[in-house]
């Protein structure tokens, strides 16, 4: 291959390769870099002019070739902040957060290196990466002691830092401080909102930035018209979508996706469906992300005929290969029980990742398929995937109903003894479900009392339930001081105490359940059936 930057003769100038250095950067051309750097050493010039090896190290890391950014930035001196900032985004790009964090302390402790407004921004992007909001607030802490608080790109990561993690009151009073908020920040509190199921919020800014004299651009119409759909406003999401039309704005794909999935969350499968029709009708192309956020609906209602016709076109628009198109097609025949298709799905996957391993394993785990999800777990481990929280408790989950309980409670000591997997709450609840479902009550019990202060909804449930079958009220009836203690949402551990309760003859008891779900407001909501025409 030719690179015509390369083909005339060299100067040797410092001045020349910081200008090839440039354009490789731009082009992110790995060779060239290279050819440029052996040039480099070869003519032997000076690399502390124009800052040459910042520069190499800025072109290896854009690059995504670590080692020799590593290798470059270890053996030099006197880095600048353009050298820190490549190394800072392009580990955050690739997702290894705590090794981006870890070159902003060597930043810190650099001398005469000061970090500037893109080191913050990609800073803030590594926090959203690891969900961490504490040390979101620590970086914030800096962008104010470095004077950047009014620096739009930094106040606008700092807005999407906070939304991200959860801590809308806190983004609020960042924009709120901002002197002149641009769109970019308006749509980062609208989206915010609109994700937050908080409609009146979204539309009250999206109404202000309008006076404020902006104009919404199609994220922002995106963000508002997610808002509307995420609570079922079926009406409201189209209104605003017409009126997005009118102001000249032509919706492309992502203002159908934000439809189409927000319908799916807020279980409007029907409207899902019909408005994905619609975007095929105004030959709009669906994405990867279309097709991901439509494949729910399916498995929600076990519409496997709509599904099948869903992969078919998958496959006609070579989406096939898509890992997360893939996911979400396991999930589907998953649901709708055809666990044979979604093994064809995952074998016929080119690249699998966790999430396609779990959805496969919690297939086998949801039809009883034991062996099959056990084998698949230690196929994983030999593929060098490493299982993480879900997988466990797709895992457990099958153990507990295949009724293989030293498979199930070997598995979970192993894993809690390696520290391969972070042992969660609902880890404990597959594990009591599991006791409790082969009779070892008592078992339950003691991991119950040893959890005390971290028992959850889940966790009880499962246990009273296998006091019910295996007829331990007086079990039962010691947990429930812990129930009436908790702050229990689900219904259910309420319901089936009270049962117990009932059957001993204890009313004051019922009364008294009743009473402390009245104060915590948990109602059981009465069920029902649905059938859908597969046809």
């Amino acid at each position: 291959m030719k690179y015509p930057f390369l083909s005339n003769h060299n100067p040797f100038s410092s001045h020349h390769f910081a200008t090839l250095l440039q354009k490789c950067l731009k082009s992110k051309s790995l060779n060239p870099c290279k050819q440029i750097h052996a040039l480099i050493l070869t003519s032997g010039t000076d690399m502390n002019h124009y800052s040459l090896h910042s520069k190499l190290v800025g072109v290896y890391a854009s690059c995504g070739c670590f080692t020799s950014a590593y290798s470059m930035f270890q053996i030099t001196p006197n880095l600048n902040v353009f050298a820190y900032n490549w190394i800072i985004f392009s580990l955050t790009f690739n997702g290894c957060f705590e090794e981006a964090i870890k070159y902003f302390t060597l930043l810190q402790k650099a001398r005469n290196v000061v970090p500037n407004s893109y080191t913050f921004s990609f800073l803030l992007k590594c926090c959203v990466g690891m969900r961490d909001l504490h040390k979101g607030k620590e970086v914030h802490c800096m962008v104010n002691k470095f004077g950047l608080q009014f620096d739009s790109s930094v106040v606008n990561g700092l807005i999407d830092m906070y939304c991200k993690c959860g801590c809308l009151s806190y983004a609020r009073k960042v924009f709120d401080k901002m002197p002149e908020p641009d769109v970019v920040s308006w749509t980062n509190m609208i989206s915010a909102y609109s994700y937050a199921g908080r409609l009146q919020e979204s539309q009250f800014l999206f109404e202000r930035m309008k006076l404020a004299g902006l104009e919404p651009n199609e994220f922002t119409w995106n963000a508002l018209i997610t808002a509307y759909a995420r609570i079922g406003d079926c009406d409201g999401a189209l209104t605003s979508f017409s009126k997005m039309s009118k102001t000249g704005l032509v919706p492309d794909v992502v203002t159908w996706n934000a439809m189409i999935s927000g319908f799916v969350q807020s279980e409007k499968t029907a409207e899902a469906v019909e408005l994905f029709r619609d975007m095929l009708v105004a030959g709009v192309k669906p994405n990867p992300i279309t097709i991901t956020g439509l494949l729910p609906a399916f498995g929600s209602r076990g519409s496997v005929n709509n599904g099948k016709e869903i992969h078919g076109l998958v496959y006609r628009t070579n989406m096939n290969a898509n890992v997360f198109v893939a996911t979400a097609l396991i999930d589907m025949y998953s649901k709708c029980g055809y666990a044979k298709h979604a093994r064809n799905v995952f074998n016929v996957t080119p690249f699998k990742n966790i999430a396609s391993w779990n959805a496969m394993i919690g297939c086998y785990g949801k039809h009883g398929m034991v062996d099959s999800a056990i084998e698949l777990l230690d196929k994983m481990e030999d593929e060098n995937v490493q299982p993480n929280q879900v997988t466990l408790t797709c895992v457990l989950a099958s153990c507990s109903h295949g009724g293989l309980v030293n498979k199930g409670l070997t598995l979970f000591k192993s894993m809690r003894e390696s520290q391969r997997v972070e042992i969660r709450h609902e880890h404990y609840a597959c594990v009591i479900d599991i006791l409790c479902r082969s009779g070892k009550i008592e078992e339950a019990y003691c991991l119950v009392q040893e959890l005390r202060t971290e028992v959850t909804d889940s966790m009880i449930g499962a246990f009273l339930n296998g006091c019910v079958v295996y007829n331990r009220p007086d079990l039962a009836k010691k947990v429930g001081e812990i129930v009436m203690k908790m702050e229990v949402k689900a219904p259910g551990g309420f319901v089936t105490l009270s049962n117990i309760y009932a059957g001993e003859g204890e009313w004051a008891k019922v009364a008294e359940l009743r009473e402390v779900m009245k104060l915590q407001g948990v109602q059981k909501q009465p069920g029902f059936s649905s059938v859908y025409n597969n046809i």
